[in-house]
């Protein structure tokens, strides 16, 4: 009973104040805001005291009447995490927190591990930015760190006098100057503790700085540009750190939260809203980004990859799916009480084929790049064999339901755009067909192809032929736009946007289409053959 307690997670509501606004016991119930000082909401996972840290990092500063008891209190604590280090060091060391003396071994495990870069190792009272990627700059810090909002800065407490500041945009996309002159600019500067802002909330972890700007709103950016760069540089704490973050939205933390809590067992702050002075003892601001949709085992401080990735998607939506399941079975029971039918008289269970038909998922668009035939397709693809669904996600769909029906499904087919992020949803082994419209070959490939095999799942990637475009309705034949689309895209990406991905939808030539699902069909079938039965 007391394992399934420590299991349980609970979804825990909890809000921020401005500061100067009263604080008030908050638990599950939210009350009205009072005064003028706004409030923002958020949840995380609390894991039941099951371990990791779960529930309350920072710790608001008490009066000078309970200085005694704290000192005590961190003498005993002391002890307690000298003791600790030598069980399991990496839970209170992060890639880059190293004792003084610790520097040159740590750079030396990093370097064992692939790892490179300038602050391979950064010692107490020190800060170091590393801004060799192209893709992003990534700056950290460590000793006496003071976030304050008010001034857009990080300070760095310091006895030593020597000015030292760096500024960092915390987005993943640094290349993109327009973009990334939409992200808010943070400061980290040393300052001496006369100049030093006073502590409202002590942490005990390190803080994560990020920005949730930029192309968040689109699922692709989503997890390219933001959740997998998280777990790049956060995986290796074990969820002891504190996430920061820039242009915060709610929508993004509801609609991510439960990947979120799996990296992080504290509540994040809205570092623009939330004026308390936060202070802590390392700032990690900005993202390691390894390429599209990827992990790279090489660069990370464990080795970790995709398929690590994967896995953590699993234990985040585990607990919800198991839910969804019980209201399922829950209303099945209640539609079967409803009969009137005597149970004798029910007609038995179809025992159809459906059960061992591999699940194709169908994923579905609006608006442009629409599969024009698609009822055919889905069609044609429970002839071959498949049992067929057809999902339409949208920006209101819980991602739970998605990640539960890739998560079980065999096969998905979909148009190249961003909900072909969704492929992260499947398992390894899995085939994932993409319908690559004219001028998008290279991006059908990079973003999503490659990246998929990566992860292990067979990709296949369905070129259509000129007459399958909508294009060729509206161009004559031989037009450069359907016989040349590589030319046309020398003009620009806007012309490509313009043509290729805002104008045109697909018409499946369904005799070439099947060929493709008859050899998926035949690589699942071959893989259930393969599969070891289990012993009775």
């Amino acid at each position: 009973m007391v394992q399934q307690q420590q299991q349980q997670q609970h979804r825990i509501y909890i809000l921020q104040f401005r500061k100067g606004e009263p604080e008030q016991e908050v638990a599950c119930k939210v009350s009205q805001a009072k005064g003028a000082g706004r409030r923002v909401m958020y949840y995380y996972q609390d894991y039941g005291g099951g371990g990791g840290g779960g529930g309350k990092s920072g710790k608001t500063v008490q009066s000078k009447a309970l200085s005694l008891r704290r000192i005590l209190a961190m003498l005993l604590l002391s002890l307690l995490c000298v003791g600790t280090l030598f069980v399991a060091p990496v839970s209170f060391l992060s890639f880059v927190h190293t004792d003084d003396g610790g520097a040159e071994a740590a750079a030396a495990t990093a370097a064992r591990r692939g790892v490179s870069g300038p602050c391979l190792a950064v010692g107490n009272d020190s800060l170091c930015c590393d801004r060799s990627s192209e893709r992003a700059d990534i700056c950290f810090a460590r000793g006496d760190l003071r976030m304050h909002s008010a001034s857009a800065s990080f300070q760095l407490v310091s006895g030593n006098s020597t000015a030292e500041e760096e500024r960092i945009r915390p987005y993943t996309r640094k290349w993109e100057a327009n973009v990334m002159a939409t992200i808010d600019e943070v400061r980290l500067r040393r300052v001496s503790p006369g100049e030093a802002a006073r502590c409202d909330v002590r942490h005990d972890v390190p803080a994560v700085l990020f920005s949730t700007g930029g192309y968040t709103g689109n699922v692709y950016h989503e997890f390219n540009d933001g959740i997998l760069p998280l777990f790049v540089t956060a995986n290796h704490l074990r969820r002891r750190v504190v996430f920061v973050i820039l242009e915060y939205h709610d929508w993004w933390i509801t609609k991510y939260g439960d990947v979120v809590s799996q990296l992080s067992a504290f509540p994040p702050i809205d570092f623009t809203a939330d004026r308390r002075v936060h202070c802590f003892p390392e700032v990690i601001a900005g993202l390691r980004i390894h390429g599209e949709l990827t992990v790279d085992p090489a660069k990370t401080p464990e080795g970790k990859s995709i398929g690590d990735f994967r896995r953590l998607l699993d234990d985040a939506y585990r607990g919800r799916i198991e839910f969804l399941e019980r209201l399922e079975r829950r209303a099945a029971r209640k539609r079967h009480r409803r009969r009137t039918v005597p149970r004798a008289q029910l007609a038995p269970p179809r025992h159809t084929s459906l059960q061992d038909r591999p699940r194709l998922v169908i994923v579905s668009r609006t608006g442009s790049r629409v599969i024009e035939n698609e009822a055919d397709v889905a069609a044609l693809a429970a002839d071959v064999g498949f049992d067929v669904r057809v999902i339409r996600p949208d920006r209101t769909t819980e991602l739970c339901k998605i990640y539960r029906e890739l998560n079980a499904s065999d096969a998905m087919v979909g148009v190249h755009g961003a909900a072909m992020t969704h492929f992260l949803f499947m398992r390894p082994g899995k085939v994932f067909i993409q319908v690559v419209p004219l001028g998008t070959d290279w991006a059908a490939g990079a973003y999503y192809g490659e990246p998929a095999a990566r992860l292990g799942l067979r990709y296949v990637g369905y070129k259509i032929l000129p007459e399958e475009s909508s294009l060729s309705r509206e161009y004559p034949t031989g037009d450069p736009v359907l016989t040349d689309p590589a030319g046309v895209a020398q003009s620009g990406w806007d012309v490509t946007k313009k043509v290729y991905l805002d104008r045109q939808n697909v018409r499946l030539d369904l005799a070439r289409f099947r060929e493709e699902l008859v050899r998926a069909h035949q690589y699942l079938a071959a893989g259930r053959r393969r599969r070891p039965r289990a012993s009775v």
